[in-house]
């Protein structure tokens, strides 16, 4: 089992940067592909940024692109996802996800472990 735990999501001004973090116990990230989801209001949970185990591979939707980057460290068990240009669109409950690869992490009905969520709020 795995256990996911998001931080370091908060109150922004448009412009503004953020860097959440997501970090696993209970068993190593090592061979899973991780991912990031969001969640706005109202609205279903969207794919935003994967990223493949060996950190080879990444994938972002075309609404972060050129804004957003995931990374990670899997000495630390550790997933980042890099923050810039925050609008209010971006406001969101955010997620860290865990897969088997690249492919279903990015669908969340294929995701095998989710986190609790960070709130990420965008002010104009």
């Amino acid at each position: 089992q795995v256990q996911l735990v998001e931080t370091g999501g908060g109150l922004v001004q448009a412009g503004d940067s953020l860097r959440l973090s997501c970090v696993a116990s209970g068993r190593t990230l090592s061979f899973y592909s991780m991912g990031w989801f969001r969640q706005a209001p109202g609205k279903e949970r969207e794919f935003v940024a994967a990223i493949a185990w060996s950190g080879s591979s990444q994938y972002g939707a075309d609404s972060v692109k050129g804004r957003f980057t995931i990374s990670r460290d899997n000495a630390k068990n550790t997933v980042y996802l890099q923050m810039n240009s925050l609008n209010p669109d971006d406001t969101a409950v955010y997620y860290c996800a865990a897969a088997r690869d690249t492919v279903a992490v990015r669908v969340a009905a294929q995701v095998t472990y989710w986190g609790k969520g960070t709130l990420v709020f965008v002010s104009a």
